[in-house]
């Protein structure tokens, strides 16, 4: 069929993505430039409109990778001045330890794929009931959150979902387990019997995903490590370890009880998307999985397990205690795990990559859009709100205002600005040290508990929507949203009854 030049641009403008999603793309990029020029809208209604574009292209990842249309949005943005350059340059250089940790402890934790696959397999199989299993990979992720790192534990859970998801769909496929040439993202060579199954089993680790995401950021508010921002907070406020802690009890506490209830209440009630069983066909492959490996385990495989636990062990005592920056850390079990296990071919190492460079471009393209934020003061107006009331009616304005600017932007972001404004207040003599402190745990709360409205609104969320295992498993922005609201208004309701009645 002949095609033009023009027909053949727009065939190759964002591949295979649908042409009314394309159209729309386009229109964004010829639509903004127009409204930076109208007197009376200028950069900050233009500003606002790249944000709600910005939050498009996420909502439609599984149409097409936000990096390229958010990216081309970023570009424009840059070239008629909503945000320079240099402004986007300072925002990576403040989030360099968030971009190190991608990278590198993202690759680290595909080289311990074998140890994890080979323990979560033994824990699915072994606890049959689904409440309890949501429950218990909710206190997990909760636990390793509140003391090593979101992101972390998000990339092991993504990872546990694609190698359950990738034993099934290569048996289901008619298949063997040791069978290297095989597409999980193809169901073509699928048997038809196998497809209900598909639908349920990817129900089924979707469940599972949500609950976990939810629960790093459970324990991600925790403390003073849990969360990039927490650590903030802490220095402008000078609290330790112990101090952040037991300040945010009040809070933080409350809210990690009513969430695990709610994860079971979800499962028991089979509501938002959640009580999906494991398939009976899905149970028995992932069976005879593990007795296959089990009989075939040689004295390399073993040998390589057991490096990879010590590497484990070593993980969670270099992030607990803090040695290294997280990306270093994640570098250093790389060359540990690759180095002991005989992994030294560049072909082999380039794979653990493939997973998190993505990603990391998609988060630097973020924070451009943050830097058009930065700019152009789009939060002002929300900031000089909250400080403007009755100091009574502070803490609940300044949760509430954390909460919704994080579901829509970066809440590490919208903590700096909020956090930076309390404490010029404070040195200027408008507010007391008490009154400082109870509005730092505000923000505190406020950036880490409804920011899990939307995938957006924390990095782990974000991380998990553009992961391999979302278009496996069908997890769109949407539907992220959906399985998520009961709990963000179940945590948001207890965390702001907490900050008004509970923080003194």
């Amino acid at each position: 069929m002949a095609q033009t030049i023009t027909q053949g641009f727009l065939r190759n403008f964002l591949g295979n993505s649908p042409m009314w999603y394309k159209k729309v793309i386009l229109a964004f990029l010829i639509i903004n430039p127009i409204i930076y020029l109208t007197p009376g809208l200028g950069p900050f209604v233009t500003g606002w409109l790249l944000i709600v574009e910005f939050i498009f292209t996420l909502a439609m990842a599984l149409k097409c990778y936000p990096l390229q249309p958010g990216g081309l949005l970023a570009i424009e943005a840059i070239v008629i001045g909503l945000a320079s350059p240099q402004t986007v340059m300072h925002e990576i250089e403040a989030n360099l330890e968030v971009i190190l940790l991608l990278v590198f402890m993202v690759a680290g934790i595909y080289f311990m794929k074998q140890l994890l696959l080979f323990a979560f397999t033994k824990i699915l199989l072994g606890v049959r009931s689904k409440p309890l299993l949501s429950l218990l990979f909710s206190i997990t992720a909760a636990l390793l959150s509140a003391f090593l790192d979101a992101l972390t534990v998000t990339a092991v859970v993504i990872s546990i979902g694609v190698g359950f998801y990738s034993v099934y769909h290569k048996v289901a496929s008619g298949k063997q387990f040791h069978s290297d040439s095989h597409d999980h993202g193809n169901d073509g060579s699928l048997a038809e019997q196998h497809h209900n199954d598909l639908e349920q089993f990817r129900a089924f680790l979707r469940s599972l995903l949500m609950h976990a995401a939810v629960g790093t950021a459970l324990g991600g508010v925790c403390t003073l490590v849990g969360e990039p921002q927490n650590l903030l907070i802490a220095k402008v406020a000078g609290w330790n370890f112990v101090e952040f802690f037991t300040r945010m009890a009040p809070v933080t506490m409350p809210v990690l009880v009513v969430g695990l209830i709610t994860c079971l209440v979800l499962e028991k009630t089979k509501t938002f998307g959640y009580g999906v069983e494991l398939p009976d066909s899905v149970r028995q492959i992932l069976e005879d999985f593990d007795k296959h490996q089990t009989e075939k385990r040689t004295g390399k495989d073993k040998a390589a397990l057991i490096v990879q636990a010590i590497t484990a062990c070593f993980l969670i005592f270099a992030l607990a205690f803090h040695i290294a920056e997280v990306g270093l850390i994640g570098l250093a079990i790389i060359v540990i795990q690759t180095a002991l296990n005989g992994v030294t071919e560049e072909h082999q190492i380039g794979h653990a990559f493939e997973e998190a460079l993505p990603f990391t471009s998609l988060l630097v393209v973020f924070f451009s859009v943050v830097a058009v934020i930065h700019e152009q003061h789009l939060f002002e107006p929300f900031i000089h709100m909250v400080l403007s009331m009755e100091t009574s009616q502070q803490p609940a304005m300044l949760f509430i205002a954390n909460g919704v600017l994080s579901a829509i932007s970066d809440n590490v972001f919208v903590a700096t600005v909020y956090i930076s404004e309390i404490k010029a207040a404070l040195d200027a003599g408008d507010i007391t040290r008490e009154h400082f402190d109870i509005l730092a745990v505000a923000v505190n709360t406020g950036t880490n508990l409804p920011s899990v409205a939307t995938p957006n609104g924390q990095a782990a969320f974000l991380f998990l929507l553009t992961s391999a295992i979302a278009p496996l498993i069908r997890l769109s922005y949407g539907r992220m949203v959906i399985m998520a609201l009961p709990y963000t208004i179940v945590m948001s309701a207890v965390g702001l009854f907490a900050v008004v009645n509970w923080v003194h």
